[in-house]
């Protein structure tokens, strides 16, 4: 398929809308591909897949770039090529860009009520608590509105989440009943039915400003940890398996697509430590 620098772009982005990715992949995909066309010069027509193989090397050799960066480019170069040009290369099933298994930063529940009681601010401080106590991502957190809360039955449905995949989140009474004497008293007027909104705008809080409120706090604190809103995540999940909560109910919770991403919760429990180390100690005890 011929296509020229005057209409890929388009091409793309019609292929995109036609296989509904979502606005930010979209984005993501585009700005990879522009990228590529800047590093390589001349047209589509021109490009092969030497050129795929150099640019990766680059990005990974010169540039430094993480593993999750260099994913989003071959990514976004794999559709370009694959699904606009309709050019089956071998060079897409010979690149692989593995991500370091690392394993997330977890806060105790002791250290996440000491965080939380130190933030001043009302909104910020109910916001970044609702996060922990339903493991939201941040922006679920931050577009969270009334509408969702099923107060009769005590859940919270966020709908096309990430995946747009629906899912249900329980919501403790004694939470519900924080959340309604906020919205009584501590949360500024606005016209919308959002849960968190600026006092100067009425509109919902910019992740920047939270996550400078959580970076202010865990400094102020001297938390050694480097924790950040995702951590919160984190924690809610791992503090539910230490509680008995079987790993595929906290998938579900999650959104999970896959088991093996919640598993890794299995590492940072410390109740599946201290298990471990009495079973070990009855299976040695008596040994020569």
């Amino acid at each position: 398929m011929q296509i020229n620098s005057s209409n890929w772009q388009e091409r793309m982005a019609q292929d995109m809308r036609l296989r509904d990715l979502r606005p930010k992949t979209r984005t993501a995909y585009e700005r990879a591909v522009r990228q590529f066309a800047e590093y390589c010069g001349g047209q589509p027509e021109d490009w092969g897949e030497e050129d795929i193989r150099r640019y990766i090397l680059h990005l990974r050799d010169e540039r430094e770039l993480s593993p999750s960066t260099v994913n989003v480019a071959l990514h976004g170069l794999r559709f370009f090529f694959i699904q606009t040009l309709q050019r089956e290369w071998g060079v897409f099933g010979l690149i692989r860009v593995r991500n370091p298994r690392k394993l997330p930063v977890v806060l105790s529940r002791g250290e996440v009520r000491h965080l939380l009681a130190a933030i001043r601010h009302p909104v910020r401080r109910a916001l970044l608590g609702t996060i922990y106590i339903l493991g939201l991502r941040l922006l679920e957190g931050l577009e969270l509105k009334t509408s969702p809360i099923d107060a009769e039955r005590n859940m919270v449905w966020l709908r096309e989440a990430k995946g747009r995949r629906d899912r249900g989140v329980p919501l403790p009474p004694a939470w519900l009943h924080r959340l309604r004497r906020y919205w009584r008293q501590e949360r500024p007027p606005s016209k919308s039915n959002y849960l968190f909104v600026s006092e100067v705008s009425g509109e919902p809080l910019h992740p920047t400003t939270l996550q400078k409120t959580f970076k202010a706090t865990r400094e102020e604190l001297k938390l050694q940890k480097r924790a950040t809103i995702h951590t919160l995540r984190h924690s809610y999940a791992t503090h539910l398996l230490e509680l008995g909560v079987s790993l595929r109910t906290i998938q579900e919770l999650l959104g999970h697509k896959n088991l093996q991403t919640t598993a890794i919760y299995l590492h940072v429990t410390t109740d599946s430590g201290e298990r471990l180390h009495e079973a070990l100690a009855k299976m040695a005890d008596g040994l020569i």
